[in-house]
Order: C-alpha cells, then structure tokens, then sequence
C-alpha cells in the first residue's frame, strides 16, 4: 500500500485573514517577546514583514496594552515613508502585524557600515522622514522614538518609519509628561519633566540627522544624569572639521531641530503650517517635494537584504515552538485570563484590501490596561506596571524588556500606557523587532 499524506489546508481568502493565507519564509529579526520574518501572501503573492508576538510573553511583561494600542494606531496611518499595516490577526498564542517589507536595512546598519553619510544622502532622508512625521502630526500622532534604528530602506532605497510601540496620541490642550522613548535621542522637555507634545518628534530627528552625518551625536554622556545634563545645558557643538562634511545651510537646519525652545524649532512654530517651515528652508531648497512624495527622486543608494542570517538559523535549530499555522480552538473567552481577553477582543483583525483606515481616538475611549497603578494623588492610571529595580542614580526603573537597559517613569495620568525608555549610553544602538 502506498504511504498516506496529509491533505493540504484549504484556504478561505474570503473569510478573515489568518496565516494559512501566507507562505512563511525567512527569519529576519528577534525583539523581547517577539521576532519578524518575511512572508509571502498565497494569493497575491505580494511579499510582506510578518511580526508576531508571543501572547503568554506579553502578559508576563505587562505589555498587553501597548500591543493593542499599536495595533489601533497603524490601523490610522497610510504613508509612503510609513512601514504601513496591511493585515492584523491572532491565533491562540500570537498577535501578528503583516507589514510593508523593507529589504535594505536601518540606517543603524548604513551607519555602522560607513562611519557616516553623506550630507546629500541625509537631506533626502529627512526630508522622506519629515514628509511622514508632518503626515503622523496632522493626526495628532507623536512616534516618541525616532532614531536611525527606526528608519528602514525599501529595495530601492528610499526612508521609512517603523516601530510604533511608544507612539500616543497628542492633544496641545494637555501635555504629556510620561518618560519614553531612547534617551539619547529624547528632546530635553522629556527629561526636565516639563510636559511635552509634537515638536519632540522634530527635536529626535535633529539628533539622527546630526549623528548620519558627523558619525557621533551632539550631546553624550557615560551616565544618565550626564547625558541628560548634557542635553539638558550643553550648548550644541559642531565637530572641527564640521565644513568639509556639512554646508552653513545644513548646520543652520541642525541648530533649528536642535533650539531648546519646543516652539522655535524648524517646523514647529505654533503659527500656520510648521511643515511649510522645512519646505522653504535653504537646507531642502534642492528638494521637489511633490515628486519626492511619488518616490520619483532616485534615492542615493539600495542595498537588498541586509538581514542577520542568525535569526534563520536559530528558528530551525533552536526554536521549542516554532512558527506554523494553526486552527483556532473553540475556547471559551471567560475561560482566559483578563489580560488573554484583553488582547482576544482589542486585538482586532485588519484587512487592508477589505477595511477603510480609521481613527480610534478620539471618539473611542483610551485603552485600558488591565493591570493598573495608583498615582501620587490616589487617582488610578490605567499605565500597566512593570516589575523591575530602582536605579538610585535617575530614580528611574530599570525593566526587563527590549534589553537589560530599558526604563519607564511613573505612572501618568496623561499617558495611558507602559512606555519604556531606552538608556542608551553606549555608541552602539540595538534594532529590535
């Protein structure tokens, strides 16, 4: 008798989007409680970045609520210099994110690699990267951790933004306070605590703009106190031999990202559109807006998959559980946890093709964490609470997240989630999934 095999799984690619619909490729990255890898779409064989997040992991790291909130953001934000969401579903022991693939790397990667880039190649950078940052400010969309990490090429080279984890909405009426973000990249009104709103965004853009062309950035520190010391009072200096590498015009446009004053950086005034404010600068004076919004500007350069091969490798030799696809079981929602719940009904499925993008807030109301905190004046706040140890020097709380060094401030009523922050102390930036 011949052997017997197994029937293939039928995929409905009319009902809900699930991962029977897609062929699963290579590893390409690994974060705290999850890891991204390349899929393809069985129907339309478009090519994707899978992100998927282990559930189990995300309860026990207090992470359920940003999750969700993440996943409620992309669902509003359609860009050409956006990692966009295209599909959003789970199964019982994952929460994924189909997103845009960008194959050429972060600039983390370019920048490592050269030491330092040009002066045209991060013009046409922050111009892509400002064309979405004026796009997310127009919703009232803060990222709150720009950095080269989180800037990604496409195949052909152009910039995009990704990693909304920290992202909030914002309103002028009410300034946040809450921590978040990476340190060395974080405005000063962050740090001083003075409560804060878009123009953070502009003021971390100035910091990886600053660092792609002179190689280091312009404030540092071996601690956190001096580093935000540093950002905080130290006058902003340009390297000796700073004219060789940028022209009067480009320095002009770095000290205008960089003014301390939120309000009197480059394309934040509170009068009319800021984003005016950057197209008419001499810095971009080069710079068809329009035509770079079509991505018809050549980028300046493309490197196709620039990947760490050790992510492939420990997928298929280390991984206990690795990834496939799974019917669902017909479990009874009251029977999982409250956090489990959580994430079954605000976790929703995303189908891009099917789906007309909207605004949660602020019509909807703030997510809720179900594990909650109670602020110094006995109100509660619904920031998610993370176990972890003090650090007598900043009075911050170091946490085990993303990597050993990140932190989150106390709970703030202005802010309705755990947002870690990122000490980074060291010239070397980790990318995280």
């Amino acid at each position: 008798m011949g052997a017997l095999c197994c029937r293939p799984q039928v995929v409905d690619f009319d009902g809900d989007v699930n991962l029977f619909h897609f062929v699963l490729l290579r590893c390409v990255g690994k974060g705290a409680f999850g890891k991204v890898r390349v899929v393809q779409h069985k129907q339309t064989r478009e090519l994707y970045a899978l992100k998927y997040i282990n559930k189990a992991k995300c309860v026990k790291m207090k992470a359920v609520a940003n999750i969700v909130q993440e996943r409620r953001l992309l669902e509003e934000v359609d860009h050409p210099f956006v990692v966009n969401l295209r599909y959003a579903f789970q199964d019982d022991e994952n929460c994924f994110f189909v997103l845009d693939l960008m194959l050429g790397g972060d600039l983390r990667f370019h920048l490592e690699r050269l030491g330092s880039l040009s002066e045209d190649t991060v013009r046409f950078y922050v111009a892509e990267i400002a064309s979405a940052l004026s796009f997310l400010h127009d919703k009232r969309i803060m990222h709150r951790d720009i950095k080269p990490d989180n800037i990604l090429l496409d195949e052909k080279g152009h910039a995009h933004l990704t990693d909304f984890n920290i992202a909030v909405h914002y309103s002028e009426r009410r300034l946040l306070t809450g921590v978040a973000g990476s340190m060395a990249y974080m405005a000063p009104e962050i740090l001083t605590k003075r409560g804060y709103t878009f123009p953070i965004d502009w003021w971390s853009l100035g910091v990886c703009a600053y660092e792609l062309v002179f190689g280091r950035r312009p404030f540092r520190g071996r601690t956190n106190s001096a580093l935000t010391h540093s950002i905080s009072r130290d006058p902003l200096r340009f390297p000796e031999n700073a004219e060789e590498k940028c022209s009067k015009a480009g320095m002009q446009a770095l000290k205008g990202f960089l003014d301390r004053e939120p309000f009197k950086r480059l394309s934040c005034s509170p009068q009319g559109d800021g984003f005016e404010e950057i197209k008419q600068h001499p810095w971009f004076s080069t710079i068809d807006w329009d035509a770079l919004e079509r991505k018809e500007i050549p980028p300046p350069f493309s490197k196709k998959a620039n990947f760490d091969a050790s992510h492939e490798l420990e997928e298929l030799l280390l991984e206990d559980n690795p990834l496939k696809a799974k019917a669902r079981k017909n479990r009874d929602i009251n029977d999982l946890s409250t956090e489990m719940r959580q994430m079954e009904e605000q976790f929703t499925m995303y189908d891009f093709r099917a789906m007309h993008r909207r605004s949660y807030y602020p019509h909807n109301q703030q997510i809720v964490s179900t594990v909650t905190a109670t602020s110094s004046s006995g109100q509660v706040t619904s920031r998610p609470v993370t176990p972890g140890t003090v650090d007598p020097q900043n009075d911050t709380v170091a946490i085990a997240g993303r990597d050993s060094t990140q932190m989150h401030d106390e709970a703030k009523l202005e802010d309705s989630r755990a947002v870690p922050m990122t000490n980074m102390m060291t010239e070397k930036e980790e990318t995280y999934a």
